[in-house]
């Protein structure tokens, strides 16, 4: 990796690996976890954002930990997977976790794709944990590796709004991530975007699909 942020320190070391132990779910209990918080399963939510695309298209999720994400799109039909993980403890158990998916060691802030390698690329509470002074970065190369789409589920706040986090500061920020794509590329266009609100609390997450007005079909 090019740099190595107090963030990715963090998430690379033991605090990464807890991370991972604490969200080893099967895919029923991922669907119930957003059933019981926002009253829709993530597979729904899935097939209401990107069900429509073509199953052949290549898709990578920057941040994959160990794969659940990328699974449940394999159980669409979606065939031509990748991921980036930047703790190598994640890797071993989406190693263990997934069968026919790539998925490597590396950073937001530099993915070892080309340009426009993939036809969607995708973070999921993922750009929470980058640092605002680096967000810019890891946005550009989100898009740098994008040929069409940019799919995002991150938590949400009308202005950046930094988080208390498991007892430490600088981890997590809420912020309207679509806006902040849409303010630094000017060929991005907004697909779709729905806010979800928990049903026990007064946060909420936001999901948007993005398209590059002049992708090449």
């Amino acid at each position: 990796m090019e740099e190595i942020t107090e963030q990715i320190r963090m998430w690379t070391g033991t605090f990464g690996k807890e991370y991972t132990d604490r969200n080893t779910f099967t895919l029923e209990q991922i669907d119930q976890l957003y059933r019981e918080n926002y009253g829709i399963a993530a597979t729904e939510l899935c097939k209401e954002f990107i069900g429509d695309l073509e199953r052949s298209i290549k898709i990578l999720e920057v941040g994959s930990n160990i794969g659940n994400n990328l699974r449940m799109l394999q159980r669409m039909g979606f065939k031509h997977l990748y991921g980036i993980e930047i703790n190598s403890y994640a890797i071993e158990r989406a190693k263990a976790n997934t069968t026919g998916i790539n998925i490597i060691q590396a950073s937001a802030l530099d993915i070892p794709f080309r340009d426009g390698y993939f036809d969607l690329v995708f973070t999921s509470g993922v750009l929470i944990h980058i640092s605002p002074a680096d967000i810019k970065r890891a946005l550009a190369e989100i898009c740098r590796c994008s040929k069409k789409y940019i799919w995002g589920f991150e938590y949400y706040a009308d202005a950046y709004t930094e988080v208390p986090y498991r007892g430490h500061s600088e981890l997590l920020w809420k912020a309207d991530f679509m806006r902040l794509y849409l303010e630094q590329f000017e060929d991005l266009e907004l697909v779709k975007e729905r806010r979800l609100k928990y049903l026990d609390s007064n946060n909420t997450d936001a999901m948007y699909l993005l398209k590059k007005a002049r992708c090449s079909e």
